[in-house]
């Protein structure tokens, strides 16, 4: 996804960051990008600007770790093998799907066709539990929700 892509070349790590890694990056960046250091109006929305952008590519990054899913995965199990699919929504290769236990969880990178055959299934359960819940980069929305 682009994204994840952008958001990983903007803070300069690869796939395989480990979160502490991530956190010096991230705080470094902010001391270079943070607007009190500017003087200049324009130099200072500008550096607005990109501590926004930086932040949000760091926080993003954090929710689809590695690590960060290894903590949640009791919880992101239970659901993906307890709960029913409530709804689901599909725009730009991000798949939404919310449960009726009140969690939400995003997927990254799927196939326009992919969807189209979620769509079509008898049993979309059954058919998310064995071609996407484990299949792609996720990240809970859910969490983000109640921790802003």
């Amino acid at each position: 996804m682009k994204k994840i892509v952008d958001y990983r070349k903007l803070l300069g790590v690869t796939e395989a960051v480990e979160l502490q890694e991530l956190k010096t990056l991230y705080r470094g960046m902010m001391k270079t990008w943070h607007p009190d250091k500017f003087q200049d109006a324009e130099e200072r929305t500008a550096a607005e600007e990109k501590s926004k952008t930086i932040i949000e590519a760091y926080h993003f990054l954090v929710s689809i770790a590695p690590e960060t899913r290894n903590q949640t995965l009791a919880d992101y199990t239970l659901t993906t093998t307890t709960s029913n699919i409530q709804d689901f929504e599909y725009k730009s290769q991000v798949l939404k799907v919310v449960f009726f236990d009140g969690n939400e969880y995003e997927y990254f990178d799927v196939p326009k066709a992919v969807y189209v055959k979620l769509v079509n299934a008898d049993s979309p359960g059954r058919f998310a539990r064995r071609h996407i819940f484990n299949n792609y980069v996720y990240r809970s929305v859910s969490k983000l929700v109640a921790n802003a």
